[in-house]
């Protein structure tokens, strides 16, 4: 066949029924990404014939004779395309995985396509950047330099959305405050970044192919499997099972500690627990192959009772669902009633708090499962070195507990592993769970060969994990001088079929949601549950947000019942500087502090810019919607500790290379958090240098001695504090030799771009290189930092909107959200992490939901059942820095990745609330909720 790939004539020929985009994957084009299979997130776009398609749903076959072009050819002739330079000016990505497919649909565009984005970019998805950004490049609006004060939105019908307050720093170029470009940016807009799939086939000679088969069945005892038929297809070579997988009991979910979580999973068990579980690995030359093996395996099984819900699953008599469990030895609290974690703490007498109320507000909330939907699946790759060692190549969070996984898991010595993540394309906190890398190394280790698990999208829904349901049963006082007297919480957890993560968001959630409040009379009851259904694991806020939205939306009410406004209100029962943060015991953590706070300057911030977006409707005369619209407002603050608790580790090294140039090896990964350039940034402030100047090695557990993960916003406060210590101790090194070669005192001895300048002489730093290696010194250094001491961070959200009584249709009119992010390294990165978790939080109020049916299945299976936030549904948000200088963070820096998630649904509630004199307690909160609400409630309710 004759199809010609970026100007160069393709010599393969696709196979019967290959679609275009794994047809051009196979020749090398790995800026052709695979994020749905569908036609339904873009990521594969390519030109054909210079009409953008969907390559995943366009028959390789249909190419003959026409010309295809791929991200790797926009460029011509070693010239970006200007929409390559438009998303380079204004970093209109973060994890990059979407970047090239919208990056081709764009290059089409005209004028009118670019004035209508809401429409034209609908077939392309992005999970990150909440599109804004991505506006901004498509409209030719690039970034620049500046610090935290400059934030400018070049939206005319929004004027402030970026931060005005002074900027705690005066940014240099290339350091600490400045809008220092990714790292990887080049890469990501010509499509060389490489993810954890994105491996030539000439490095991984004799690759095989894993596919999973799963269990149809809830709950159920497997009796037998027959792999003769699987076996018997052509191209199967093996099939592993539970009779060939490790017996000892462990938990996908990874942390420092993993006793944190319990022992309840087996690579491949003898009993499924939920439909979609794992039964067998079928390996196979090819992937159409092993699925057909898959689906070829004879499984016997007997039945057993399942239960759905954790409202059934702790009555008496409910199947226990690991009743078999020790569960002292698997750390399960009451294996016997389904209950895996459980607290009951009471602080004060809410008996007494109660009695002492002027008003009580009571009712029930409920929240929903989210996916994840990071746009690059669960994948890995593992093959044996030349060494004999297992490597594995993984789309991981947590590089280094993947290997400690595995070696626990095969009894393998810690230095014959060695675990790689390349660029990830998302995590969310999904991708801190071990899910596909045990498999591989199983298959490995017993066929000496290379093979490959890439996770369908399907399966991303059915058989990863999702956010924790929370019932929460919430009862509250106030007194009508505007003071908490009481606040008791009912809380139950559904965390699914395993516990991975399931004590740790159940103790997180109910941590800071109710310590950022004054209250002496708190009372918590709260249990994590089995059923059978998709685990539940880690996800952005990690158990916060379904806490906050019951909290913060109990706030409003007990605001609105004793007549006060609820910021105000909010005002007087916040924690402040001095005040203990208590939420489950007596006394407070340890080992958090108020490194600083600026929780006030938030509220002020939010209702400062609420008060001029309503000046400006009125002005432009748009605040008259119409008889049938009614407007409202609302907002929720949150608190979040900047670090996990029980230790979160990181060391780093930071060398001076021969060509002058810096090198920081660090662990943890990058998906679009950014740290990568808060690392660079870090370093070339300690080091009096540009960022660009700085190369960030990352992600290998070869680099660096450990890391524990990027997830409970560690990456800048963790790993960057160790980052920065190296780079401090690397400079005094620095001038140490200069002042031996020039003989000048080390103090009058000061690190220039470049150079180190040393009275009135200047040693180049490729001098300092050749001297230190004539006397011995190593101009490396490791930096290691443990997590603690914490300190804690904040975020308000504020909207307006409106709502249709007729309808039920709901319009943002403003949002705004303002962070206490301590010193901001990276303003316009740290602006889109905000943007980022705002799009992502909109998604959960209004309409996200893995929905199960009553037999246990999930049936919202694929994206166009399950809708994410695309570019027309996301508001421009209006993002606000606080002015504080962290005590704990480095160069005052705190954490922003997970708490921009955690107020925006109560904030929305409670402007939903403000609009209609409806409490909505359930999410999401869809639009034919608020109709049905609205056209029942009885005429003396409005």
């Amino acid at each position: 066949m004759a199809i010609e790939i970026n100007g160069t004539a393709s010599q393969a020929t696709p196979r019967p029924g290959q679609c275009l985009r794994t047809f051009l994957r196979e020749e090398g084009n790995f800026g052709v990404k695979k994020g749905c299979d569908g036609g339904d997130c873009g990521a594969c776009t390519v030109h054909v014939d210079g009409t953008p398609v969907h390559s995943c749903i366009y028959p390789a076959v249909r190419a003959e004779g026409k010309t295809v072009t791929t991200i790797e050819g926009l460029a011509k002739e070693g010239q970006l395309h200007p929409v390559q330079e438009q998303f380079n000016a204004g970093q209109g990505f973060q994890c990059g995985f979407c970047t090239a497919g919208m990056m081709m649909t764009v290059a089409t565009f005209d004028d009118e396509q670019r004035a209508n984005l809401p429409r034209n970019l609908k077939g392309n998805l992005c999970r990150c950047t909440g599109y804004r950004s991505i506006a901004d490049a498509v409209c030719g609006h690039g970034g620049g330099h500046g610090g935290q004060h400059q934030h400018e939105d070049h939206d005319a019908g929004a004027d402030v959305s970026g931060a005005k307050s002074p900027a705690v720093v005066e940014a240099t170029p290339g350091q600490l405050g400045d809008n220092v470009p990714a790292l990887a940016s080049d890469a990501v807009i010509t499509g060389t970044a490489r993810y954890a799939l994105d491996v030539p086939a000439e490095q991984l000679p004799g690759l095989l192919h894993l596919k999973v088969a799963r269990s149809p069945h809830p709950h159920a005892r497997i009796v037998s499997i027959d792999k003769a038929p699987a076996l018997a297809v052509p191209g199967v070579v093996a099939v592993f099972t539970h009779e060939d997988a490790p017996q000892q009991l462990f938990s996908t979910a990874q942390h420092e500690n993993f006793t944190d979580d319990p022992d309840d999973t087996r690579v491949l068990d003898n009993v499924v627990r939920f439909i979609g579980q794992r039964v067998a690995a079928v390996v196979a030359e090819t992937v159409g192959a092993a699925e057909a093996g898959a689906r070829a395996l004879a499984v016997e099984y007997e039945i057993l009772d399942p239960v759905f819900t954790p409202q059934e699953a702790i009555l008496p008599g409910a199947p226990a669902i690991h009743g078999e469990k020790d569960g002292v030895e698997s750390r399960i609290s009451r294996p016997l009633q389904n209950v895996v974690a459980e607290v009951h703490a009471e602080l004060g007498s809410v008996e007494d708090g109660f009695a002492a109320a002027d008003y009580i507000h009571e009712h029930t909330y409920q929240t929903q499962r989210v996916q994840h939907v990071a746009m690059e699946t669960h994948s890995s790759i593992s093959w044996l070195d030349q060494e004999g060692r297992l490597v594995v190549r993984s789309s991981t969070q947590v590089p280094f507990l993947v290997k400690r996984t595995l070696s626990r898991l095969f009894n393998l010595a810690p230095e014959t592993i060695r675990v790689v993540a390349g660029r990830v394309g998302g995590g969310f906190g999904g991708k801190q769970e071990v899910l596909t890398e045990d498999l591989v190394a199983l298959a490995t280790l017993a066929l000496k060969r290379p093979v490959q698990l890439e996770f369908t999208r399907t399966e991303q829904f059915t058989a990863t994990t999702t956010r924790h349901p929370f019932t929460i049963h919430l009862k509250a006082g106030a007194n009508k001088d505007g003071y908490l007297t009481a606040l008791q919480l009912n809380v139950l957890t559904n965390t699914g079929a395993y516990g991975n993560h399931a004590p740790g968001v159940m103790f997180h959630g109910c941590g800071e949601s109710l310590a950022v409040y004054k209250c002496v009379n708190k009372k918590v009851d709260a249990h994590a549950v089995y059923t059978n259904t998709v685990p539940a694991g880690a996800f952005r806020g990690y158990g916060l947000s379904q806490m906050i939205f019951a909290i913060e939306s109990a706030i409003d009410e007990l605001a609105i019942g004793i007549g006060m406004d609820p910021l105000e209100f909010r005002l007087k029962n916040m924690v402040r500087p001095g005040d203990h943060m208590l939420s489950t015991t007596p006394e407070p953590e340890e080992d958090v502090h108020y490194g600083s706070y600026g929780l006030d300057q938030c509220i002020a911030l939010v209702r400062d810019a609420l008060d001029r977006g309503k000046e400006r409707y009125r002005a432009a005369g748009l605040d008259d919607l119409g008889p049938e619209w009614v407007t409202g407002e609302g907002s929720a603050l949150s608190m979040i500790d900047t670090v996990p608790p029980r230790g979160h580790f990181a060391h780093t090294r930071v060398s001076l290379e021969a060509d002058g140039r810096f090198a920081v090896d660090v662990g943890t990964a990058e998906f679009g958090n950014g740290t990568t350039t808060v690392h660079a940034q870090l370093a070339a402030t300690a080091l009096a240098t540009s960022a660009s100047k700085v190369t960030v090695r990352q992600s290998d557990t070869d680099l660096v001695e450990h890391d524990t993960g990027a997830f409970g916003s560690a990456g800048t406060v963790v790993a960057g504090k160790a980052t920065l210590g190296a780079a401090l101790e690397l400079a005094t090194r620095i001038q140490t030799v200069a002042a031996s070669l020039t003989g000048v005192a080390l103090a009058d001895c000061r690190l220039v771009d470049g150079a180190v300048q040393c009275g009135e002489r200047t040693v180049q730093l490729t001098d300092i290189v050749d001297a230190a290696r004539l006397q011995g010194v190593r101009l490396a250094t490791d930096g290691n930092w443990g997590g603690t001491p914490r300190s804690v961070a904040f975020n308000v959200h504020g909207f307006r909107v409106a709502v249709n009584t007729g309808t039920g249709e709901l319009r943002i009119l403003q949002s705004v959200q303002a962070a206490d992010a301590g010193v901001v390294v990276n303003p316009r990165q740290c602006r889109g992490q905000i943007e980022g978790g705002i799009a992502q939080a909109l998604g959960a109020v209004l309409y996200e939901e893995v929905k199960v049916d009553d037999a246990g299945r999930v049936t919202t299976d694929i994206l166009r059942q399950y809708h994410i936030p695309s570019f027309a549904d996301v508001p421009r948000s209006e993002v606000y820095f606080a002015t504080t200088n962290d005590s704990t963070g480095p160069l005052g820096a705190k954490s922003m990745s997970e708490s921009p998630f955690n107020p925006v649904a109560p904030a929305l509630a409670n402007a939903i609330r403000n609009a209609t004199g409806i409490r909505f307690g359930e999410l999401p909160i869809a639009r034919d909720k608020i109709y049905l609400a609205l056209r029942d409630r009885s005429p003396a309710s409005v």
